[in-house]
Formats: C-alpha cells, sequence, structure tokens
C-alpha cells in the first residue's frame, strides 16, 4: 500500500467533488482541467495492474510508422537525384529502441507524481462500486458528488479454432518483435492493420491482410479507400477482402497456417507471425456497474447525448462507451463535453461537434461528416467537389502526388463531409472541420488566402470548384460584360 493510500485509509471515505476512475486520454484531461479550476479530485488508476492504454500504444505506433517511412524515403531517394535507391539496411532492434525512447519521453506527462503534483489525489488500484454512490478502491471509500468512468479497452482476440495455439500480437504487443517477420499475416482491414501491414512491408517483411468484409476501412467512402488500397498493393502487400479464417493449423518450429474460407472455397495460407487487428473490446470486468445501478451491453455502457449514465451521478468517457460514438481523436471532445456539464451545469451533447477520423498510411486517409453515399440517403440534392493533389504544385515538387480531395455539400454551399486521401491528410482536413463546427460554406473556405506552394491550396483549390457553374450563368457574364464597359 502506498503513503497515499495510507492516509486515505485514516481518513476513512473520502468525499471529493468529482473521482474520475481510468487513465485514458480523456480521464486525464478532465481530472487535470478539473483539478486546475479548483474542484478536489481523486484519481482511481484502473490500468496501472498490466494493460497498456490505447493511447500509449497509438503514440507507439506512430513512432514505428515514422522510422519505416524514413526507410521507404531512402528507396525514393533516388528520384531526387540522391544516392542509389539501393535497399536501406534495417537494424530492427534499433528501430525499437526508438521507439520505446518516443514512449518514454511521453511518461511523465501521464506519471502519477505530475498529478499529484496538480492537487489530484491518485489511488494505485482497481476500483469497484459498492452501491450507486461509493466506489471502493483497494481500501479506499470514496463518494464524490459525480463520477466519470474513463476505463480503457484491450484488443478483442476473435473466436477462431485453435488460435490459441499461436502467439496472437496486437495493438498492445506488437512492439515487442525484435526482429523482422518473415511473413506477418493481419487479421482485419481497419486502420491499425493497415498502417501496421505498410510499415512492415517497407522494412522488408512479406504482409498479407485479411478483411472479412467486401473492402478495407467499411466504414469510409469507398472512392477514397481505394486510393489507400492501390497504394499499399503497389508496395506489395497482399490485401485480401471477403475472406474469413476459419481455423489455423499449427506447423513445426512455431509457423502457422490459416485455413481461409473464399468465395472460390477453402484455401490455405501459411504465415511466421499473426497480427490480430480486429478491433478492441470493452475493459468492465469487476467494476461493479450492477451495483451503481449503470447498464452496460457488449458494445460498452449505456450513456445518453450528455454521456449521462443510467445513474445521473455517474458520466462515462471514451472508448468504455463503445459502439460508434468514440474514437480516439474523440477524447479531448468527451472531456470537453462532461466538463461543461459536471462543473458548468452547461448544455452539450455529442454530435454538436464534427469529430474528424484519421488512418496514417501513407497516403494517408482522413474524414470528417458524412460520405457521399450517407449524404444521398440524407439529403435529396447533393453537390461532390473533387480536387487532385497532382494538380497541386508543392506536391508535385516533392514528389507525393497520389489521391485527391473529395468534398460533400449541398447545393446552396453547406458542407456535409470532406474526405481526404494523400500526403499529410491528417492535418490538412482540418480546415474543413472548423468549417463544419463553424457552420461555414464551402465559399468560407474559397475567399481565405493559403500560402503558395503549399499542400493546404487543395482546399481552396476544391471549394473554387463550387464557384464554377456561377461562373458559367450566363446572365452573370453579361452583368461582368456590362460593369467592364463602364470603364
Amino acid at each position: 500500500m502506498t503513503a497515499s493510500n495510507e492516509a486515505a485509509r485514516k481518513q476513512g471515505v473520502l468525499k471529493p467533488d468529482l473521482c474520475v476512475i481510468g487513465c485514458s486520454r480523456a480521464g486525464l484531461l478532465i481530472a487535470s482541467a478539473a483539478a486546475a479550476l479548483g474542484v478536489s479530485v481523486v484519481l482511481v488508476d484502473n490500468e496501472h495492474a498490466g494493460e497498456t492504454s490505447v493511447e500509449t500504444d497509438r503514440i507507439a505506433h506512430q513512432a514505428f510508422i515514422a522510422a519505416a517511412r524514413q526507410a521507404d524515403a531512402g528507396r525514393r531517394a533516388r528520384g531526387f537525384g540522391i544516392g542509389s535507391g539501393d535497399e536501406p539496411a534495417v537494424d530492427f532492434v534499433a528501430v525499437a529502441g526508438h521507439v520505446r525512447e518516443v514512449v518514454k519521453s511521453l511518461a511523465p506527462m501521464t506519471s502519477h507524481e505530475r498529478y499529484r503534483a496538480m492537487g489530484i489525489h491518485v489511488i494505485e488500484a482497481r476500483g469497484r462500486f459498492i452501491d450507486r454512490r461509493t466506489l471502493a478502491a483497494g481500501e479506499v471509500l470514496v463518494r464524490p458528488r459525480r463520477f466519470v468512468i474513463a476505463v480503457g479497452s484491450k484488443p478483442a482476440i476473435p473466436d477462431i479454432p485453435e488460435i490459441d495455439g499461436v502467439s496472437c500480437l496486437t495493438a498492445a504487443t506488437i512492439g515487442s518483435l525484435q526482429a523482422k517477420p518473415e511473413h506477418l499475416a493481419i487479421l482485419g482491414g481497419n486502420a491499425f492493420g493497415l498502417e501496421m501491414a505498410q510499415a512492415y512491408r517497407r522494412f522488408g517483411a512479406q504482409v498479407s491482410v485479411l478483411e472479412s468484409e467486401s473492402r478495407i476501412l467499411p466504414h469510409e467512402d469507398p472512392e477514397m479507400t481505394a486510393v489507400v488500397e492501390r497504394a499499399l498493393r503497389a508496395e506489395g502487400v497482399s490485401v485480401r477482402t471477403g475472406v474469413a479464417v476459419s481455423r489455423i493449423e499449427g506447423k513445426p518450429n512455431g509457423a502457422f497456417a490459416l485455413v481461409l474460407q473464399t468465395e472460390s472455397g477453402e484455401e490455405v495460407l501459411a504465415a511466421s507471425h499473426l497480427l490480430v487487428a480486429t478491433g478492441r473490446k470493452m475493459d468492465l470486468e469487476g467494476l461493479g456497474l450492477g451495483n451503481a445501478a449503470v447498464e452496460a451491453g457488449p458494445s460498452g455502457i449505456w450513456v445518453d447525448r450528455g454521456l449521462r449514465t443510467t445513474n445521473r451521478r455517474i458520466y462515462a468517457v471514451g472508448d468504455c462507451i463503445g459502439g460508434s460514438e468514440f474514437s480516439i481523436h474523440a477524447a479531448s471532445h468527451h472531456a470537453e463535453l462532461v466538463l461543461r456539464r459536471v462543473l458548468f451545469r452547461l448544455p452539450a451533447r455529442l454530435g454538436a461537434a464534427p469529430v474528424p477520423r484519421a488512418t496514417f498510411t501513407d497516403p494517408e486517409l482522413a474524414s470528417v461528416g458524412f460520405a457521399e453515399e450517407e449524404a444521398r440517403v440524407r439529403h435529396r440534392e447533393i453537390r461532390i467537389l473533387r480536387w487532385a493533389f497532382v494538380d497541386n504544385d508543392r506536391a508535385l515538387a516533392e514528389r507525393c502526388s497520389t489521391g485527391h480531395l473529395k468534398a460533400v455539400v449541398t447545393p446552396n454551399g453547406q458542407i456535409l463531409g470532406c474526405t481526404i486521401a494523400g500526403p499529410r491528410a491528417g492535418e490538412l482536413i482540418m480546415p474543413w472541420v472548423l468549417a463544419m463546427a463553424r457552420n461555414l460554406k464551402v465559399s468560407d473556405l474559397a475567399g481565405l488566402v493559403y500560402p503558395y506552394p503549399t499542400l493546404s491550396e487543395i482546399t481552396k483549390s476544391a471549394a473554387v470548384e463550387f464557384l464554377k457553374p456561377s461562373a458559367q450563368n450566363p446572365w452573370v457574364r453579361r452583368f461582368v460584360g456590362f460593369v467592364s464597359r463602364l470603364g
């Protein structure tokens, strides 16, 4: 027992204004912001017992992707007149060291000491509700005015016969590899699976992506995901869609074979390593939600549009609410909503602000709002605006002209959604997010001044496309001609 826990035990029941359960990104944001405003906060670290957070995993993956991008840059340098373009030498142990160094550099930002210095009472124990108002954390009882459940999630392992006989890699353990896999099979064509597929391929591994749906990234615009898929295939990644793994057969020396069910029948795929990228499952075991009258299902804790659970004193944020309401990109948004409601009693609800999505392949894929198919269902008339990176001067100069921007707008210019497949799409999507959040029209984006030459000009180019039909209007042309004759 730590000194802080011993002091809490002697005090009896803790009665802070706010108790945050879990150290996910959303939970830490809520705890730190509340403490900065003078609110008494207890933070119960429900994840310290072994599972890494999804946020830490995400940063580790980004560091790994960045290293793979450097390896690929060495191959492409010859196009710029530099080097020979030979296959770069990869020290996989050093790459793993780079990833650990990046993760270690971020550790002070999430350390218990940092939050204790803010005045937050940190309890290093798993919490469990014992009634509607009380949480037991180790030997400490906490009875605050409000709770926020911000526990994390675990990688989900699919129910496939004999999968227990294979050492499955997940988002939490993929960084443990100290050598390049000979053949990496990846179950799942989601963002994480595709990012790792491209990264390992760039390090020289044979990679096969197996997706049971008819296409990769099934929740994104198919026109735009096709751009990513073509790029992966061009680099040598085998992308298989519409296939299911029926069972796994062990082989000598730790190798194995995946038995696939395809449209043409059964097929066997041999591999040396297996990465499971089929999503995550909620980590709600042992929380005692029933004791607190908090309802939850297979997709997570049930919340209303204000993130309040079925117990009015308890809110839930982050991936523990599951469903389509959360992505890692929405963590800060969830924190803001809860702080507005709990601390300031202000109205706040999910869906009021657009939340972007991003896949960090090369080219990147980023989107916000509706894709074309959903927009056509919800609106009678829409317009599609496109602009290709091959028509952007900066993209041509940097030899990164794959992909395009696709925006969906109403006839009067209201922005319904935007998807970008191309270089630095995760950054370029933000003007469209801001425009949607502030209810601006596409003409407002067209009227901005953009630095030249930059990739950001692709937004202006696409937005100007909306204005072109007006310029072709005969009445507009006549008016312009009349004004020009006035001198």
